[in-house]
C-alpha cells in the first residue's frame, strides 16, 4: 500500500477574498482545500487495497459489502474532479494529486480482483453497485489521460468486465437508467462491449419524464425534488462529456436548453444563507444541490451571470461548512448538520453522503473561467422579495429579502406511483410548506404523526389522517390549489380536503374546504422551528399559536375563517418536541384546533407565516390582525393581507375534485 496523503500535509485554510467573492469570500483555494480534507478525512477508514471504506454508522440496506464499494466510488467521483481540475498536476512541494491517482488506481486494481479479499460485488438486476459503477465511470473518464491510460492491461481489462455487468442487465426505472448510460458510454469509449440500443433506451426514457419547463419527474408519477438538479440534469450533461462525437447533437441541444430552463428555476432554491430548501429524499446529499449549476457553466447552457453561479454554489457549501459539515474528522456523516437518520433511507449507508461529490464539479473548469473569476453577484433572494409559480412540480416559491428565506409551497409532488392509491407518505414530500431555514418534523417509527404544515382529522381514538396522493389542481401568480383525501394506515378514506394556498412576502393564507363525517377533530399545523441551544419559546392566545427561536427565527398560525367554537375561537397550542427535527435538537410547531367539526363541509383559512425579518417578527401578531379571509356571495373567499394588499379564490378550487381519483393527474393546469 502507497503511503498516502495525510491531513498535516494540507496547507492552511485559504483566506477569504472579499474583492472576488463578497458574498461567501470563497475562491477556487477554498474549493480545492474543502475537497481535500473529504478525501483525506476517509484514510483512516479504507482497507489494506484501497478499494473499499468502511465507514461507521448504520449499514445500508445493501450490506456493508456493498457500503465499502459505495466509499470508494462516490470518493473515487471527488478525487476525479480534483485530479482533473489540476490537470493531474502537483503544486510545487505537494503530492495531493499524485497520491490520489495512485490511490484510486490501487484500489481499482484490487476492487476488480475477483480473487482480492476486498473484490467488489457483481453488477446484478437492479442492484446497489448499478449505482455506484456510474460513479467509477464518470471518474475514470475525467481522469482518463492520467490515470486509466497508465493501468496495466490486466487491470483494464477487469475493469471493463466488472464494468460490463451493466450489459443486458435490468435498472430501476427511474433515475437509475441514466446510469446505465453512463457506464455503457464509458464502454463504448475504450473498445469494449455494450448496447448502443441500451443507452438510447434510457436517454428515450428520460424524455417519457419531462414535464416541460426544465422539471422532469424521477420515474412515473409525481416525484419532483432534487433528483432533478443531481441526477436528471447532471448526468446528460456527464454522458456528453463521455460521448463526444458519438452524441447526437440534437439531443445535446435539447438536454442543454431543458437544463438552461431548469436553471432559471433552481437559482430561486438557495437561502441568502446559502441553504438549499430542505424537500424530498437523500438530503444527506447536502451540498450536491449545487452541482447542476456547475454544470450549466460547463457545457456553456446556463443562463446565470458567472458571479452569480459561484456565489450560490459556494453559499451552499459554506452554509454546511459553517455548521460543522464534515465532522471534526473530516466525515460526512448520515444527517444534515449533525448525523440525523430520518433524512436518509434505507437505501443509504455510511458512504453515501459522498454524492455530495458532485458538487465539485466545477472543479473541472479552469482557474480562469469566469465562474471563477467573474465577481460575485447577488443572487436572487439577496435583491428583493420573489413570488414564482412552477405548474410542473405544482409548488410556489416564495423568498423574502429582509430574512433571505425561501419557502417553497407544495400542492405537486407526493413522490408516490401513479396507482394504486397507497396509505404510504413522506414528510419530505406530504406537507404543504418547506423552506431554506427548517426542516420537516420526522418523529421516530411507532411514534405519533407530526403535524407540521398539515391539517388533519382526528378520529375519536386519537389518530391523525395524513396527506397522501396529492391531486394538483393549478400553480400559477401567488396561488396554488390541489386536494388530497385524508388516509390513515388503511388507505384513503371518502373524507376530502380541497386547499388553496394564496403567497404574498413571508405570508401564506391557506384556504381549506374540508369534507368529512362528523365526530372528528380538525388539526392544523404551521411551521416547525427548531434549534440545539433551548426549546422556542412559544405565545398562545385566541386563534392564535407563535414559536420564536432566540435568534428571533419565528413561526406562527393565525384563525381567520371557521375556526370558532361556540362564538369564540379555541386557543392555539405549541406543540414542543426533541429529537426529531435536522436542523436542532429543540423545535416547536404552532397549533390550531377545532374539536367538534360539524360533518359535512366546512371552510376553514389560516394565516401562517415564518420570518426572521426584525422588522416584523417582533410586530407578527399585532400585524397578522390586519389580514382576514371573508366568504363573498358567489361562493370564493375574499383573502386580506397585512400589507393592505387582497386577492380572491375562486368557488370553483374550493369544490374542485376530479371525476376519478385513481391517481391519474392532469397535468395541463
Amino acid at each position: 500500500m502507497t503511503a498516502p496523503h495525510r491531513p498535516t500535509d494540507s496547507p492552511p485554510s485559504p483566506l477569504p477574498e472579499p474583492r472576488v467573492s463578497p458574498f461567501t469570500g470563497y475562491t477556487r483555494a477554498h474549493w480545492e482545500a474543502h475537497a481535500d480534507r473529504l478525501l483525506d478525512g476517509l484514510l483512516p477508514h479504507a482497507t489494506p487495497g484501497l478499494a473499499q471504506y468502511r465507514l461507521p454508522g448504520r449499514t445500508g440496506i445493501a450490506g456493508a459489502w456493498s457500503d465499502g464499494l459505495e466509499g470508494y466510488a462516490r470518493s473515487f467521483l471527488l478525487a476525479s474532479f480534483r485530479v482533473a481540475g489540476a490537470r493531474g498536476r502537483d503544486v510545487p512541494g505537494r503530492t495531493v494529486i499524485g497520491d490520489l491517482i495512485t490511490r484510486y488506481a490501487e484500489g481499482l486494481a484490487a476492487g476488480t480482483d475477483p480473487r482480492h479479499r476486498e473484490h467488489w460485488p457483481r453488477i446484478t438486476d437492479r442492484s446497489q453497485p448499478m449505482v455506484e459503477a456510474a460513479s467509477i465511470a464518470v471518474a475514470l473518464h475525467e481522469t482518463r489521460p492520467w490515470l486509466w491510460d497508465h493501468l496495466a492491461d490486466t487491470v483494464r481489462q477487469r475493469v471493463a468486465a466488472w464494468l460490463g455487468g451493466f450489459v443486458g442487465a435490468r435498472a430501476n426505472d427511474s433515475n437509475w437508467r441514466l446510469f446505465q448510460v453512463i457506464t455503457e458510454e464509458f464502454l463504448a469509449s475504450i473498445g469494449a462491449p455494450y448496447r448502443r440500443s441500451e443507452i438510447d433506451a434510457g436517454l428515450a426514457r428520460l424524455d417519457d419524464w419531462y414535464r416541460g419547463d426544465g422539471w422532469y419527474t424521477d420515474g412515473d408519477g409525481r416525484k419532483f425534488d432534487y433528483y432533478n438538479a443531481l441526477a436528471l440534469h447532471l448526468y446528460p450533461v456527464l454522458w456528453e462529456r463521455i460521448a463526444g462525437d458519438r452524441a447526437d447533437p440534437a439531443l445535446v441541444a435539447s438536454h442543454r436548453s431543458r437544463l438552461s430552463a431548469f436553471l432559471e428555476t433552481h437559482q430561486y432554491f438557495f437561502g441568502s444563507d446559502g441553504a438549499p430548501v430542505h424537500q424530498g429524499r437523500s438530503l444527506t446529499y447536502r451540498y450536491a444541490t449545487a452541482a447542476p449549476l456547475w454544470a450549466g457553466a460547463l457545457v456553456g447552457a446556463s443562463p446565470l451571470p458567472p458571479g452569480r453561479t459561484r456565489r450560490l454554489a459556494s453559499g451552499a457549501l459554506k452554509h454546511f461548512a459553517d455548521r460543522g459539515v464534515p465532522d471534526d474528522d473530516g466525515v460526512l456523516s448520515l444527517g444534515w448538520y449533525r448525523p440525523f437518520l430520518p433524512v436518509t433511507q434505507a437505501y443509504s449507508g455510511p458512504a453515501s453522503p459522498y454524492w455530495a461529490s458532485k458538487a465539485f464539479l466545477g472543479l473541472l473548469l479552469p482557474p480562469e473561467h469566469p465562474a471563477w473569476t467573474a465577481p460575485e453577484e447577488p443572487s436572487p433572494v439577496d435583491l428583493a422579495d420573489r413570488c414564482l409559480a412552477l405548474p410542473a412540480p405544482g409548488w410556489l416559491i416564495h423568498s423574502t429579502a429582509g430574512d433571505g428565506i425561501v419557502r417553497l409551497v407544495n400542492h405537486g409532488s407526493d413522490r408516490l406511483p401513479p396507482s394504486p392509491a397507497p396509505s404510504h407518505h413522506s414528510p419530505h414530500y406530504s406537507r404543504f410548506a418547506y423552506s431554506s431555514a427548517t426542516a420537516p418534523e420526522t418523529p421516530p417509527e411507532g411514534e405519533p404523526e407530526a403535524p407540521d404544515n398539515h391539517i388533519a382529522l382526528i378520529e375519536p381514538a386519537g389518530s391523525a389522517t395524513v396527506r397522501g396522493r396529492i391531486h394538483p389542481l393549478h400553480a400559477r401568480g401567488h396561488h396554488a390549489a390541489s386536494w388530497h383525501a385524508p388516509s390513515t394506515e388503511e388507505g384513503e378514506g371518502p373524507s376530502v380536503i380541497v386547499t388553496t394556498s394564496v403567497v404574498r412576502g413571508p405570508w401564506e393564507v391557506r384556504v381549506h374546504r374540508v369534507q368529512g363525517p362528523a365526530g372528528a377533530s380538525v388539526r392544523e399545523g404551521g411551521w416547525a422551528v427548531a434549534c440545539d441551544e433551548a426549546p422556542p419559546v412559544e405565545e398562545t392566545g385566541a386563534g392564535r399559536a407563535v414559536a420564536r427561536r432566540a435568534d428571533g427565527l419565528t413561526t406562527a398560525l393565525f384563525g381567520l375563517l371557521g375556526w370558532n367554537e361556540g362564538g369564540h375561537a379555541p386557543a392555539g397550542e405549541v406543540d414542543q418536541a426533541r429529537n426529531r427535527n435536522a436542523v436542532g435538537v429543540f423545535s416547536a410547531t404552532p397549533l390550531l384546533r377545532l374539536s367538534r367539526y360539524p360533518g359535512g363541509s366546512l371552510l376553514l383559512a389560516t394565516l401562517v407565516v415564518l420570518t426572521a425579518d426584525p422588522e416584523l417578527r417582533d410586530a407578527v401578531s399585532e400585524l397578522a390582525s390586519l389580514a382576514y379571509a371573508r366568504p363573498t356571495p358567489d361562493g370564493s373567499v375574499e383573502v386580506g393581507f397585512p400589507d393592505g394588499t387582497s386577492t380572491r379564490v375562486g368557488s370553483d378550487l374550493l369544490t374542485a375534485r376530479p371525476a376519478s381519483s385513481d391517481g391519474r393527474h392532469d397535468d395541463r393546469h
